[in-house]
């Protein structure tokens, strides 16, 4: 009896023994999820301050900077500032973590070539082929430059830069008319009057029109009232 008595015994101290360990490792992994957790911060945002800057946000959340030795163009970030980092803004990260942060070589410059007195078309390809963005594109006309050239460049050429902005001249404008209402007259003497002026006139054909003249003008193209210039076609229609 008194030795199956000491038999249990052990058993309950044994079974004590592993319920105590059990809520220990239960209650250690508890606190030191929650010592992990404690000691993590949220990453800040880096992208656009400059290695001093982005030192002291991280140092005040116990994080250090690992700054990358590569540098690529950036059209949005000034030079010496960070374009890109990692983990991003906002991520949990640990105490003692490096970030690490990639800096702005700045906007591709490229050297600007020379525009002035090139056609709009042979501008636009220099630049593509120089690698240089076309910015804004503003117009004029005057008869003192050839048409469709370029007159000014901005920046100047040989400047450093990644886009450039050009005035070109449209050329002088071309006085208009008003077609007139031919309709019913002669086409022949139409025809004759406005070739006189400088107009290029075509009678396109004939068609019959009974109690119509023949040679009478029944269609014109454009009609009367729309404005013309002199290198227009105008085509006339006449009955037979």
């Amino acid at each position: 009896m008194p030795s199956r008595l000491r038999v249990w015994s052990v058993g309950r101290l044994l079974l004590l023994a592993a319920a105590l360990g059990a809520t220990f490792l239960l209650f250690f992994g508890v606190a030191l999820r929650v010592a992990l957790r404690a000691r993590e911060v949220q990453v800040p945002p880096l992208v656009g301050k400059t290695v001093s800057e982005a030192t002291q946000s991280l140092g005040a959340l116990g994080l250090t900077l690992r700054v990358d030795a590569t540098r690529r163009t950036d059209p949005k970030v000034a030079a010496n500032r960070i374009m890109q980092q990692d983990p991003p803004a906002g991520a949990a990260a640990r105490s003692q973590r490096s970030i690490r942060v990639w800096l702005s070589a700045g906007p591709r410059t490229t050297t600007v070539p020379e525009l002035i007195g090139q056609t709009e078309r042979t501008a636009r390809l220099r630049l593509q082929q120089d690698g240089v963005d076309l910015g804004s594109v503003s117009e004029f006309r005057s008869p003192d430059y050839p048409a469709d050239a370029v007159v000014s460049q901005d920046p100047p050429p040989a400047a450093k830069a990644p886009t450039v902005s050009l005035l070109l001249n449209r050329g002088e404008e071309a006085t208009t008319y008003v077609m007139p209402d031919v309709i019913g007259m002669d086409g022949n003497r139409v025809s004759d009057a406005l070739r006189e002026r400088g107009f290029r006139v075509t009678i396109t054909g004939s068609q019959p029109y009974p109690g119509v003249p023949p040679g009478t003008v029944v269609r014109q193209q454009p009609q009367g009232g729309f404005r013309v210039a002199a290198s227009d076609a105008i085509s006339l229609e006449v009955s037979r």
